[in-house]
């Protein structure tokens, strides 16, 4: 699971906060907020080896991480610790990941990369059903890991600017309505509830109705990364967003990628 030079692994340190240690330079600048904080990440797994060589190297990244072995210490620990994304794994003993990831995004929006052990897709539109924003299928490299949490945070970052960023005016594509100041979307009229990642990828389709993106495209806009590996990320949250805005809004282009068809002028 873990690349070459991937910090060793060492005794698990259960939920509480261990010293942070910036190995990477220019990643740990990264790894810190807009005022200069550390952001904090929860890595939420049962596997001793696997959460102690994710935290080694996260923390080598430059990130505070607390870990958490099974669902009611997760939310807990999140509620108390308030970390700024989660690291989720989807079989865990007490209650599940998607439970976890539930019960925390009621507390508060937090950005969720959840790891899943089975290559199933329903697995995976049930899991950004319930708020996660990306996912990864044991074994993975721990370096595609660090990048996806940077990628993560770094929308995070570009959404709440945008918030702060007066943009007059609301989007409407036939019976869809986008308003980005609100990050709030409507058809016929009613409120559609979309996760961060679901919002941006309709807003990256819509700001050029009906021309096909490709997945590599929608990749690099919406999650900021250049590695064609994630299109079936892609694929997923597209199927997560038909079953929200209506299948037939969203035109699939085989071998090709995805277009949001709008009404005949």
């Amino acid at each position: 699971m873990t690349d070459p030079g991937t910090p060793g692994k060492g005794q698990r340190r259960g939920g509480h906060m261990e010293q942070t240690h910036n190995g990477l330079g220019g990643a740990a600048g990264a790894a810190n907020g807009a005022n200069g904080a550390q952001r904090r990440v929860l890595v939420v797994e049962d596997d001793p080896t696997i959460v102690d060589a994710i935290a080694a190297r996260l923390r080598a990244e430059g990130f505070q991480v607390r870990t958490a072995g099974d669902g009611p210490a997760a939310v807990d620990t999140a509620e108390a610790w308030q970390p700024d994304l989660l690291v989720l794994d989807v079989m865990l003993p007490g209650f599940d990941g998607l439970e976890v990831c539930r019960r925390v995004q009621a507390q508060r929006p937090v950005p969720v990369l959840m790891l899943t052990a089975r290559d199933d897709e329903t697995d995976m539109l049930v899991g950004l059903g319930v708020g996660a924003d990306d996912y990864m299928t044991k074994p993975f490299s721990m370096r595609e890991l660090a990048a996806r949490v940077h990628v993560l945070l770094r929308r995070v970052e570009r959404a709440a600017l945008a918030a702060h960023t007066p943009r007059t005016g609301i989007l409407r594509l036939g019976e869809l309505e986008i308003d980005h100041a609100q990050r709030r979307v409507r058809v016929r009229g009613t409120d559609v509830h979309l996760t961060p990642t679901e919002f941006d990828l309709l807003v990256c389709l819509a700001n050029t109705p009906r021309a096909v993106l490709s997945r590599e495209q929608l990749l690099a806009e919406v999650w900021d990364w250049a590695d064609a590996s994630g299109t079936r990320t892609v694929d997923s949250h597209i199927k997560a967003l038909r079953r929200k805005i209506g299948a037939e809004r969203i035109r699939t282009v085989h071998g090709v990628g995805y277009a949001l068809e709008t009404p005949a002028a």
